[in-house]
């Protein structure tokens, strides 16, 4: 017996690669500081854990709608039209296990062989994935560092073709931290409203921005019916293990992706959903603290970096992911990166684990502690 052919057009997150080696390394008795891994290193906070340790006593522990418990896709719909300035309906939520399910589901529903998703690169690696997956034509749109790795319009005008069904954006941005000013997400906008297309808008870093707060293209009148807009909780509220993310969109997509659900999760976990309201509806004060850490270790991290030798990195706008241009090292990034793990014992990914537009570059992230960075840095002088 032997795969399906499918299977050898789906690729993989690099990030838990790496993690898995890293960890190999540590079995071996070395020492290892993670940078390559997406989470937050905070708790999730207090109030939280303990919505969901009531709702286990309580019972949450069976069978919930495939698209959310009501109460939860009411809060959803609150806190979108609240943040996005849109009249969002429950109608239009659908609650989901992560992030991912909002990138893939929708695809499924849209996309048929042949049509163009244009995605950013370099990009989180699971939207080139599942578009390679279902047989469409990924089409990729280079972020420039000279830009602060935002798009560029007339590349976006001049690639935009009958065959385009998807857009996906990403703002703040994995890998390179970056924002899209609210002035050219009016201007794709613009390019955008009148073509037969959807736009997915991942916004799972929607509440750590340092600057200029993120701006959603769902927010730009009559975009909020073309938009499908990603966002959760695991990155906000240090919830990566609880495996609870949301997408918001139009009511006739609704419908399919709930099919998709029931085909593939039968539902969200129930004790997670009440976790998950109580993070919307309870106390900020620990996103805004973790945030200001985030602030902290990013301004002293990026810093440290650009004193390395053939190193350059911007401070990001966003997310907690530094982006070092590494060109003057001499190395190509995966190369480098490699020997960071192995003789530096610092876990980070090369650029190009985001595509080819990220060769050049690693991404090293900053969800670690002050101490660490700090000492990552003196390991990284030394390798170099």
């Amino acid at each position: 017996m032997k795969l399906a052919e499918r299977m050898q057009r789906i690729g993989t997150e690099t990030a838990f690669e790496v993690l898995a080696r890293a960890r190999a390394l540590e079995a071996q008795g070395r020492n290892i500081i993670h940078l390559e891994i997406g989470e937050p290193d905070f708790a999730t906070p207090a109030h939280i854990v303990e919505a969901a340790k009531q709702a286990l006593d309580q019972g949450w522990t069976h069978y919930g709608p495939a698209l959310g418990y009501p109460e939860l896709r009411e809060a959803v719909a609150a806190y979108v039209s609240r943040t996005r300035l849109i009249p969002a309906d429950p109608r239009n939520v659908a609650i989901v296990p992560g992030g991912k399910p909002i990138i893939f589901f929708p695809m499924l529903a849209l996309l048929d062989p042949g049509d163009e998703v244009i995605y950013p690169n370099p990009g989180f690696p699971i939207y080139e994935s599942m578009i390679q997956y279902l047989r469409a034509v990924p089409v990729a749109m280079p972020l420039i560092e000279e830009r602060g790795f935002s798009l560029d319009l007339d590349w976006l005008r001049d690639h935009l073709s009958d065959k385009t069904r998807m857009l996906i954006l990403n703002s703040p941005q994995n890998p390179t931290g970056g924002v899209i000013p609210e002035e050219q997400i009016r201007a794709i906008a613009e390019l955008v409203r009148d073509r037969d297309l959807m736009v997915l808008s991942d916004e799972i870093y929607s509440r750590i921005w340092y600057d200029q707060p993120p701006f959603s293209i769902a927010s730009v009148p009559g975009m909020s019916e073309k938009t499908i807009l990603l966002d959760g909780f695991s990155k906000t509220y240090a919830m990566t293990g609880w495996r609870i993310g949301y997408g918001v969109m139009p009511e006739w997509l609704i419908e399919a992706v709930g099919k998709l659900m029931v085909n593939s999760n039968s539902c969200t976990a129930s004790f997670t959903q009440r976790a998950g309201l109580a993070a919307l509806e309870g106390p900020q004060d620990d996103v805004d603290r973790m945030v200001a850490e985030f602030r902290r270790r990013r301004d002293a991290f990026c810093d440290g970096l650009n004193r390395l030798p053939g190193v350059r990195c911007a401070r990001p706008g966003g997310a907690f992911y530094a982006f070092a241009n590494v060109r003057g090292a001499g190395r190509d990034s995966r190369d480098l990166a490699e020997r960071l793990l192995q003789q530096a014992g610092v876990a980070c990914l090369s650029g190009t684990a985001f595509g080819a537009w990220g060769e050049g570059y690693l991404r090293l992230s900053y969800a670690s502690s002050y101490e660490n960075l700090m000492e990552a840095l003196d390991r990284i002088a030394a390798c170099l």
